[in-house]
């Protein structure tokens, strides 16, 4: 699709020859090339190029990305929403690699063209908007709560020793992104067995927590040929991790625990 066409009856805008024209300036222009796809429109999966002027945008990519779309293309679908690498939410393939683009930096070289695409390997909604039912029930089947020993008096904590809350560091700042679980290769061949390493990263979280009742049952619950045992260690996870945790380490050592108790499913 060409600059300035009409997409879903709104004018795309911002040739690069617009924007000099409007700022009356040289600018400091870089261009995206943004996957584009939707079902209402009947067109094939594309490549849409937008210029942005980096003298009036800020440093990331999602700053690039709400730009082009509140001044040259509303139709363009992402999503987003704490600007702080907190929520998750802005996951996608920013030149090749899965990360958050709330916090990538606009690369500055003039000759580099920024590439961004979907998470991989998941049902596109429309454009960089994947379907994360899937991925969300496999969260849910872990039991991401706390399961307690003994019922806990209501108006008192439930006390952890400052050395059993450091076991949990590495663990509990998952944000549930899926830049971990769209970058593995076994997850792309069973996304309905495999539970995938940000679905077993948090299974260790409360595996390792002490306050937690269930060890032993959510370590049997995981000793599964599919549900665990897909991990062959190739640890794209942690490569892409946008927080850089590792979750590899973590199903390492659920599988460790599973042979600790003389279980281990292949």
């Amino acid at each position: 699709m060409l600059r300035g066409a009409t997409i879903g009856g709104a004018r795309a805008l911002g040739g690069r020859a617009d924007l000099k024209a409007t700022v009356g300036r040289q600018t400091n222009v870089k261009d995206f090339e943004i996957y584009r796809w939707s079902p209402e429109t009947g067109e094939k999966p594309h490549q849409q190029t937008y210029p942005v002027d980096l003298d009036d945008c800020g440093p990331m990519v999602l700053d690039a990305l709400v730009k082009i779309k509140n001044e040259q293309d509303p139709t363009l679908a992402f999503r987003r929403s704490c600007r702080e690498g907190i929520c998750g939410s802005c996951s996608m393939n920013i030149d090749g690699g899965n990360t958050l683009a709330c916090v990538t930096p606009i690369k500055k070289s003039r000759n580099h063209v920024v590439r961004i695409y979907p998470l991989p390997h998941m049902f596109v909604i429309r454009d960089l908007v994947t379907e994360l039912n899937n991925f969300y029930d496999q969260y849910a089947s872990i039991k991401p709560w706390l399961h307690s020993i003994k019922p806990q008096d209501v108006e008192t904590e439930h006390l952890q020793s400052i050395e059993d809350r450091k076991r949990l560091d590495g663990l509990y700042e998952c944000i549930l992104c899926a830049c971990c679980s769209a970058a593995c290769p076994s997850y792309w061949w069973s996304p309905d067995k495999y539970l995938g390493p940000a679905a077993l990263l948090q299974a260790f979280r409360w595996i390792e927590d002490s306050r937690d009742g269930r060890t032993e049952q959510r370590l049997l619950e995981l000793d599964d040929a599919f549900k665990l045992y897909r991990c062959h260690t190739i640890m794209s996870c942690t490569h892409t991790c946008p927080k850089g945790l590792n979750p590899a380490q973590a199903i390492r050592k659920i599988m460790g625990q599973l042979n600790a108790l003389g279980r281990r499913s292949k």
